[in-house]
């Protein structure tokens, strides 16, 4: 088989130059496409790189020359006085520690975080525990920082059947050994009374220390130390002190109008509620309680009595009744005298009488009759025990609850004699009060059993 010849064509030379100059053209546009690629997605370009946040040039401050004066030294400035004195030898009495007062609303609780309205850290001043300490008088025992103890002083505190002189030297070396037992911050105060009249230790609570312990002392020392000056009598310094929590309420006004005991009770109860305190002792001759406040009469009730005083037959006896008060007061002195004569000769300390009434309440005390009795006083009025608790809730609300403070725990050692008649409707008011106050009572007959329930010695702080 013969193979046919191949056969060879000539490319068309126009074609063949198209076909270059298209293939140098693709390859020159490859060539810039790649290199823009490469350029971009490849190698970092200065110019697309991302630039940090501007620093502002702050230029330094200028040099600032500043001239430092010295202080006048205590000795350049004559108006100023100033020394240096040791803690111990600073009295401290004068200073006013009562910070935050209680009737600022600035007050302390455990909650650091509970902050409430009108208050700082919370609703319970002391809460802290911030100088407080273990109490105990005669047995009942607190827990308290801003403390009261009110002494009565009244004759009837040293009558013989209580002990006399002796037992009331007892209360005095009681209160003396608690307060140089209390803590370091503890704040006290102590009132003696005599009946409405007192006399503060100090103007305002003092912080309990040794030098303040022994002025106390110093101070407690002459009430009641002698038969011949009892309680507050011929004291220029006892007053009856104003209240003024519950201005305008007419109890309030009725318990400085009448020296009727329950007025005196709840009197004093104010006297120390308003001191701002939170711990208070009553070491007292009589207490029961709440009771009847005797009030003054009306318009309507003086005419009553007047009418009824001016009948003849009521003068005639009431003239012939005043000839004979000086008979009876010489009675009473004879028979105290002789009293006294035979205590003498046995070493026993002279017989005091209470003459909370006078004339009246000696002759029946020393068992002495009235030929020609007085024929009558003017009948009483009163406010009711419950009406006298509704007070006290009231002034409780006024001047702590409504406050956000805690009112104080109100104590009371009622100290009677031996037979000193003491019935369960006094105590069951005793003990209502005592309640109230969410404090504690006991009573205490004689020489013997308050000496034994004497209990402040022991107490730790």
């Amino acid at each position: 088989m013969i193979t046919p010849p191949s056969i060879k064509r000539k490319l068309n030379p126009m074609l063949l130059n198209v076909l270059l100059i298209s293939g140098g053209v693709h390859a020159l546009a490859l060539f810039i496409l790649g290199g823009i690629t490469i350029v971009k997605f490849v190698l970092p370009d200065e110019a697309e790189f991302e630039e940090p946040p501007a620093i502002e040039e702050v230029e330094p401050p200028k040099d600032v020359k500043v001239e430092i004066k010295q202080q006048p030294t205590p000795q350049m400035d004559a108006s100023r006085n100033l020394s240096m004195r040791s803690v111990g030898n600073i009295a401290v009495s004068s200073v006013n520690v009562n910070l935050p007062s209680m009737d600022q609303s600035f007050t302390v609780s455990s909650g650091l975080g509970d902050f409430r309205a009108g208050s700082l850290m919370g609703s319970s001043r002391g809460s802290l525990n911030f100088g407080v300490s273990n109490v105990s008088i005669f047995g009942l025992k607190t827990k308290a920082e801003r403390l009261l103890f009110v002494i009565d002083t009244n004759r009837h505190m040293v009558t013989d059947k209580k002990g006399g002189l002796n037992s009331y030297r007892v209360i005095k070396e009681e209160i003396t050994q608690m307060v140089g037992n209390l803590g370091a911050g503890t704040l006290f105060n102590v009132m003696v009374y005599d009946r409405r009249k007192s006399i503060l230790f100090k103007p305002s609570l003092v912080p309990s220390g040794t030098e303040v312990h022994r002025e106390l002392e110093r101070w407690m020392g002459p009430f009641n130390a002698n038969a011949d000056k009892v309680g507050l009598e011929g004291n220029s310094s006892a007053k009856v002190q104003a209240i003024h929590a519950m201005d305008g309420d007419p109890i309030e006004d009725a318990l400085a109008y009448s020296g009727d005991r329950g007025n005196e009770t709840a009197y004093l109860t104010q006297l120390a509620l308003e001191q701002q305190v939170d711990g208070i002792f009553f070491i007292s001759g009589y207490h029961s309680g709440f009771e009847r406040i005797r009030r003054k009469p009306t318009d309507k009730e003086n005419e009553e009595w007047k009418k009824k005083s001016s009948d003849k037959k009521y003068q005639e006896q009431l003239a012939e009744h005043k000839l004979e008060i000086p008979k009876m007061e010489k009675r009473v002195r004879e028979e105290l005298a002789r009293i006294n004569k035979e205590r003498a000769a046995k070493n026993m300390p002279p017989r005091v009488l209470g003459q909370r009434y006078g004339v009246y309440s000696n002759a029946q005390e020393l068992g002495l009759k009235w030929e020609i009795p007085h024929p009558g006083w003017q009948p009483a009025h009163f406010y009711e025990p419950r009406e006298t608790e509704k007070y006290f809730k009231d002034l409780v609300d006024k001047m702590y609850t409504d406050k956000n403070l805690k009112s104080p725990s109100v104590n009371v050692v009622l100290f009677l004699a031996g037979d000193e008649s003491f019935s369960k409707e006094q105590e069951s008011r005793l003990k209502d009060y005592a309640r109230f106050f969410s404090g504690k009572y006991r009573i205490i007959r004689g020489e013997d059993e308050i000496k034994s329930a004497r209990s402040a010695q022991g107490t730790k702080n």
